[in-house]
């Protein structure tokens, strides 16, 4: 049983949830009401955190996935102190507010990562317990030693991108993670019977979690907070707690109601609710002072334990330099240094570039921690060292097995955790399936290296399954999402500067195919421009702009025009997004007024006619055959890049 204190700070959830939810004429009701309980548990008895601090590096991660929810959330982090103010809560998804319609990391204090799309955010918290583990391994307990806790939906769990990741986590038995699974058996269409019938206990135990159905025990503050601590002390294998809750609680009519799940918004039915939980009707954003002080001392508990772990990290035995680099994600000093480079006239498959990348900036760079999906020595993420396991959890290198969609989200989930620099690899044409986790890791700022290889039809006799035509393309529609296609190896280290120093994702396009390092590349800081002028020439009389392997044509074709007389410019151009980013005059100095241009990628042309006045691209799909065939045959060729600059010339 609650005190009466007690049962108004929960109560106090509710009641802020429907009046955002009102004065905003928008949102979702009922979970936050439903789990109002479950939230006052784990903000006052279980999660540890210092409200005053939100970025405190040992503080636990909390995830809601189910983050239509986020009224729930932004209650609690108003009421325990975080920064939000009342009237934030007030202006819940209004323009420039703290309290958007779903939580945004880097927006609003206290929240760890952007939720929305459902199955994504227990991806996330996959990411961040494996962050925990891998960092506690590396730095120790004293430095390292915090839990994940997630709170999930019916939604999450019929998302397919929720079971690649919980199958991963129960493989790497990984403790520390805890997911509460709200079982209110509503969906949006109506009961969640009309779609889903999952035997879920049985499905997680089946992955390797610990799993507890603790039945109608939404409302027993007890049972909840011994259950969360019970989950919270296994250290070999996560905790799936399932929790049958009704939605809308205690709202007369719309519980256990689909209408619940959106905004409750009938004058009688939030009058009904409010005087069932013996709040004032008349009255919106009610906080009573004995509520709000209660919250706040819950949020300030934790101060203490941050000052005790910022002595112990003054104190340890490490270098100072060490654990800041490994908290941070920053590399050490002079780790430029340490990037490869390469001399003109050799050729190297720029994947293969890229393993050479990583393998000289492990130690250099702690934070790295590079896998695939099942592809990594096919796509130069095969990190010279041991695998990430549950009995190596410093490995830094992790096995995602055929799992692109979770590697994603589970990449973000590590990034935003802090500490981790995630690197994942997986063919070009299977960028598609993980697709939803990059645009998470775009719109979060997520800082995580996708590396798609195999990036043209010059991969060859796997044919159009495996041949990339649109996806250069569809990747640059994301916004905040550089996607750099270097044409050599030299690029390709240019790009993990880039890469490294940068604040957000990145995608690295790699080729399959051994590409000729061509002469220029080597001069530094050439990629962060997105493009730049490769070979030159007095008067140049057109421009031959090309990206990744097709580069080389380019300059194949100003040889041959200069032969027959004509003076043409070579410009690599390996990522258009840096490009755009750079001052007016710098893209005119690349792209002069008037000169006309030959475009030349080995993918469909949609967005060169911002570039380029005429192109050598391919706007269908490719065939089986020899790389080398299917490229000449589709018009990759000197001569085809020739044909097209005197076609401008005429």
């Amino acid at each position: 049983m609650t005190s009466d204190l007690r049962t108004r700070q929960i109560n106090t959830i509710r009641a802020l949830t429907l009046d955002a939810v009102k004065k905003a004429n928008s949102g979702h009701t009922g979970t936050a009401m439903a789990l109002a309980p479950l939230a006052d548990v784990l903000f006052t008895k279980v999660l540890k955190y210092d409200a005053a601090t939100p970025e405190w590096a040992d503080r636990d991660r909390f995830v809601l996935s189910a983050g239509h929810a986020s009224m729930l959330l932004y209650s609690m982090l108003y009421l325990t102190g975080y920064g939000i103010s009342l009237d934030d809560i007030r202006n819940f998804r209004q323009w420039g507010s703290l309290t958007p319609g779903h939580p945004e990391v880097g927006l609003t204090p206290g929240v760890e990562v952007t939720t929305g799309p459902l199955g994504q955010g227990i991806a996330n918290a996959v990411g961040m317990a494996l962050a925990e583990r891998h960092l506690r391994a590396r730095l120790g307990s004293e430095i390292v030693d915090h839990r994940t806790w997630a709170i999930c939906g019916d939604g999450d769990l019929m998302e397919g991108v929720s079971h690649e990741a919980a199958s991963l986590a129960g493989h790497q038995k990984l403790g520390g993670l805890v997911v509460v699974y709200d079982d209110n058996q509503i969906t949006i269409d109506g009961s969640t019977d009309l779609a889903f019938s999952d035997n879920t206990h049985k499905r997680f135990e089946a992955y390797g979690w610990h799993v507890r159905n603790l039945g109608e025990a939404s409302e027993d503050t007890e049972i909840l907070e011994s259950s969360l601590m019970e989950a919270a002390d296994l250290e070999e294998r996560p905790s799936l707690l399932i929790v049958r809750s009704h939605i809308g609680f205690p709202a007369p009519t719309a519980v256990d109601t689909p209408g619940a799940h959106g905004a409750i918004t009938d004058d009688e039915e939030i009058a009904a609710a409010k005087l069932a939980m013996g709040f004032d009707p008349e009255m919106a954003f009610q906080v009573d002072g004995d509520v709000l002080e209660a919250y706040r001392e819950a949020g300030a508990r934790g101060a203490a334990a941050h000052a005790e772990w910022k002595l112990r990290v003054t104190e340890s035995d490490l270098d100072a330099g060490w654990i800041n680099a490994l908290l941070t994600g920053k590399p050490l000093p002079n780790w430029l240094e340490e990037l490869p480079t390469y001399e003109a006239g050799s050729s190297v498959a720029t994947r293969n570039a890229n393993n050479h990348v990583i393998d000289a900036l492990v130690d250099v760079v702690p934070s790295l921690l590079s896998g695939s999906a099942d592809l990594t020595g096919n796509t130069g993420t095969n990190l010279a060292t041991e695998p990430l396991t549950p009995s190596r959890p410093e490995g830094r290198k992790l096995y995602y097995g055929v799992r692109e969609h979770a590697m994603g989200g589970i990449a973000n989930g590590m990034a935003l955790h802090g500490g981790i620099l995630p690197v994942v690899g997986t063919f070009l044409v299977f960028a598609d399936y993980m697709r939803p986790s990059v645009r998470m890791a775009a719109l979060s700022a997520a800082k995580v290296v996708f590396v798609w290889s195999h990036d043209s039809i010059g991969v060859g006799e796997d044919g159009p399954t495996h041949q990339p035509v649109e996806h250069v393309a569809s990747l640059r529609a994301i916004p905040g999402l550089p996607v750099v296609r270097p044409a050599d190896a030299n690029e390709v280290a240019q790009a993990w500067k880039f890469a490294v120093e940068n604040d957000g994702p990145i995608a690295i396009i790699l080729t399959r195919q051994n590409v000729p390092v061509l002469e220029g590349t080597i001069r530094p800081n050439q990629v962060e421009h997105g493009a730049y002028v490769l070979i030159d020439a007095p008067d140049p009389a057109v421009v031959l702009a090309g990206t990744g392997s097709e580069v080389q044509l380019c300059v194949g074709a100003a040889a041959s025009l200069a032969a027959a007389g004509i003076a043409s410019r070579v410009v690599s151009m390996p990522c258009w997004e840096l490009f755009l980013d750079q001052d007016e005059s710098y893209r005119q100095d690349i792209f002069p007024q008037g000169l006309p241009v030959v475009g030349v990628e080995a993918g469909i042309s949609l967005g060169w006619d911002r570039w380029a006045d005429v192109t050598v691209t391919i706007d269908r799909f490719g065939a089986s055959a020899p790389g080398g065939e299917v490229m000449e045959k589709f018009g990759f060729t000197v001569a085809s890049v020739e044909a097209a600059a005197r076609s401008l010339l005429t």
